[in-house]
C-alpha cells in the first residue's frame, strides 16, 4: 500500500522559511514521481514542485521558481520542499502525492494530481504579512 506522510507546516512571517517533508512507503521510492501541491481557500489546486529520481529532473511552478527547492533522500524515502522567501500568497494547505505510473515530474505537477497513485494528508502553511 502506497502511503505518504507530510509534515513541517506552520506559521511564519513573510520572508521566512519552512521545510516540508513527505515520508513515503509501500513502493519503490526512486522509481516514481513525487510532488508537492497546494490549495488555498477558494482557489484551484496547484502543482508546486515535483521530482523524479528515475527521470533525474524536477519541475517548479512559475510562482515558486527561485524560492522553493525540492529534493529527495532515497535512503530515507523522503522528499523535502525547502521554502524560502515566503509570501502571504504561499498560504495554503500543502499536500504531497506520488504517481506510480511512468509520469515524470512535469506530468505530475501540470496534471495537479497523480494519474494513478496516492495522496498524503495536508499540512497547513500560513505566511503572515
Amino acid at each position: 500500500e502506497v502511503q505518504l506522510q507530510a509534515s513541517g507546516g506552520g506559521l511564519v512571517q513573510a520572508g521566512g522559511s519552512l521545510r516540508l517533508s513527505c515520508a513515503a512507503s509501500g513502493f519503490t521510492f526512486d522509481d516514481y514521481a513525487i510532488g508537492w501541491f497546494r490549495q488555498a481557500p477558494g482557489k484551484e489546486r496547484e502543482g508546486v514542485s515535483c521530482i523524479s529520481s528515475s527521470y533525474g529532473s524536477t519541475y517548479y511552478a512559475d510562482s515558486v521558481k527561485g524560492r522553493f527547492t525540492i529534493s529527495s533522500d532515497n535512503a530515507k524515502n523522503t522528499v523535502y520542499l525547502q521554502m524560502n522567501s515566503l509570501k502571504p500568497e504561499d498560504t495554503a494547505v500543502y499536500y504531497c502525492a506520488a504517481d506510480v505510473t511512468n509520469w515524470g515530474p512535469s506530468d505530475l505537477c501540470r496534471a495537479r494530481a497523480p494519474y494513478f497513485g496516492s495522496w498524503g494528508q495536508g499540512t497547513q502553511v500560513t505566511v503572515s504579512s
